[in-house]
């Protein structure tokens, strides 16, 4: 038996090694390309020849302008405010040293992991006449939307420009002021420019997630504040109008690309500029200055807005949330929780709210397993190195195409199962009643997340340990066991944690696949909400804080199995 590089044992590592690319690609393919792709067909293609009268018809309704000029009003006004307000958040969170200043970082990150439905409940129990601010009159407004859509997002721009202004070389501006400049005119001059990329990067990325939100602008907004995303759901659902739809997604689609690659070209200007600061030297934070000689105005300037972006728009809406859910007709109690174990008024649903909860639980279980073989197999495989340029070529374009999925909607993959799913490749098979859909369709949602949250470990790596043990004579399955697993290992906690809580809180693609009888909770928020009766709102209420408290629980559970750090997005 020949051992040698071109024996068994070689032809043994290149199937591994093409099995590993085949395997997410074959999900990909027939999960996401295929209903997509069909989608994209359906907008262009009729009774078989190339027809683009569907898309002049669509643009040829003045709903659709609307619904495209509302898409773009809210996206740049959160994307805009958001903006604004992290930045101070960044600087104090990133840049000052300051007692509680890790809990406030990890409470800034929770809206973002919040199912977005729980949001919608959250905002408008604040917004409503017997809310906190209902005497402001913005309930079901433009502005209660943008409001939203900022609390959800705040973190990404905390996150990303202050991830990076934790390495900007402090020195720059500290000669600025040396030579006379005032500390406002320093900031504009020197350290402003400087952020530049990373805050492209990301308004990038806020005006991405939200173009594409769907649960909070469906439950805050309706049909009268709709979106692209929503007009989607609403064209496919209440007109049965699939043209449209279609032409719809291919239009987001377009847009979406767009946006990615202006993020992709913001995040290659941020990657260079911290290499080249990486090796100058460290920057540690500076002491948070209130009182003496050493205060600092725009250390103020930062606590004051972060206070009330803290305490008004992040705070609020969770505690508000909270306790109306102990607030029933009769008087505070149980009585909402205890409801949960009913469908609620006039049967509203199919069934209990436990039981949705159990299916939700369930469901996502399949779906971070899935999530997580097929990340898994393409962060292993991404991370390698080759020495031989056509394969580096090859490793890059699977590294964006697996990237895809988060840039589309989930809408757009919930309608695209749909649309593809009946006789999919020919095959007398119709999976479109299946109950495999849901789990597959939040896969391929939470699938990139798995693939940023490994990969970067997988990274760091030395490529010469692969070589030794290669050299040593282990076999490709032992290096990964015996190298890359261990590693790896310490990012798995916070990949399945997000998978998981991604599968719980996910909305756009399960509310086109849930079937009646097996409902998930946030399909049963929704109806809750959509049905008029105090026991329905109250429920909704409770229901909205179960899931929000299992979100929480399994992203705290999964900060605690990850080590030391490793394995961030």
């Amino acid at each position: 038996m020949t051992t040698g590089p071109t024996g068994p044992r070689s032809a043994g590592r290149y199937l591994a090694w093409t099995l590993a690319v085949v395997v997410p690609l074959a999900f990909l393919g027939v999960f996401f390309a295929l209903p997509v792709g069909t989608l994209v067909l359906r907008g262009f293609v009729h009774d078989g020849t190339l027809d683009l009268s569907g898309f002049a018809d669509v643009f040829g309704r003045p709903r659709t302008w609307r619904i495209i000029g509302l898409t773009v009003g809210q996206a740049t006004a959160a994307t805009v405010v958001a903006v604004l307000l992290g930045i101070p958040g960044a600087y104090l969170l990133h840049r000052c040293d300051f007692r509680g200043r890790a809990a406030l970082r990890a409470f800034v990150v929770v809206p973002f992991v919040l199912p977005t439905v729980v949001v919608g409940v959250a905002f408008r129990s604040v917004l409503s006449d017997s809310g906190p601010l209902g005497a402001l009159g913005l309930d079901g407004t433009f502005v209660a939307i943008v409001a939203a859509l900022v609390f959800f997002n705040y973190a990404v721009v905390v996150r990303t420009v202050g991830g990076f202004w934790a390495h900007l070389d402090p020195r720059t501006e500290q000669a600025a002021r040396a030579l006379g400049a005032p500390p406002w005119r320093a900031f504009l001059t020197v350290t402003l420019p400087a952020l530049g990329p990373a805050i492209a990067s990301a308004a990038a990325i806020v005006f991405l997630f939200c173009a594409t939100a769907f649960g909070v602008v469906l439950v805050l907004g309706g049909t009268r504040y709709g979106t692209v995303e929503t007009e989607i759901w609403v064209q496919t659902t209440q007109f049965l109008d699939l043209r449209a739809a279609a032409v719809l997604s291919v239009v987001q689609l377009v847009v979406v690309a767009g946006v990615l690659a202006a993020a992709g070209l913001a995040r290659s200007q941020r990657e260079r500029a911290l290499q080249l600061g990486a090796a100058d030297r460290t920057v540690h934070p500076v002491r948070l200055a209130l009182r003496g000689p050493q205060r600092r105005a725009g250390d103020l300037l930062a606590v004051g807005v972060t206070g009330v972006v803290v305490v008004g728009l992040l705070a609020l809406p969770l505690a508000t949330v909270l306790v109306r859910s102990f607030h029933t007709p009769s008087g505070w109690g149980l009585g909402n929780y205890v409801n949960l174990g009913t469908t609620g008024g006039a049967n509203t649903l199919s069934v209990t709210v436990w039981e949705a909860a159990l299916t939700s639980l369930r469901i996502a279980l399949d779906a971070t397993v899935m999530a997580v073989v097929v990340g898994g197999l393409v962060a292993l495989v991404v991370s390698r190195r080759p020495r031989a340029k056509g394969a580096r070529r090859a490793v890059r374009l699977l590294d964006a195409v697996f990237m895809l999925p988060l840039g589309v909607s989930a809408v757009t993959v919930g309608f695209g199962f749909l649309v593809a799913l009946h006789r999919p490749l020919g095959l007398d098979l119709d999976l479109r009643s299946s109950p495999v859909l849901i789990p597959i369709a939040q896969a391929v949602v939470a699938t990139p997340l798995v693939v940023r949250t490994v990969l970067p470990v997988l990274r760091a790596i030395d490529t010469r340990l692969h070589e030794a043990a290669a050299v040593l004579g282990a076999s490709p399955g032992r290096v990964v066991a015996s190298v890359d697993w261990p590693i790896a290992a310490r990012s798995l906690g916070l990949a399945l944690g997000l998978a998981f809580a991604v599968s719980l809180g996910e909305f756009g693609a399960t509310s086109f696949l849930a079937r009646p009888e097996r409902p998930t909770l946030p399909v049963v928020i929704f109806r809750l909400i959509g049905r008029p009766g105090a026991d329905n709102l109250g429920m909704a209420l409770a229901a909205s804080v179960l899931l929000a408290l299992m979100t929480a629980a399994v992203m705290a559970l999964a900060e605690r199995l990850r080590a030391g750090g490793a394995g961030d997005l």
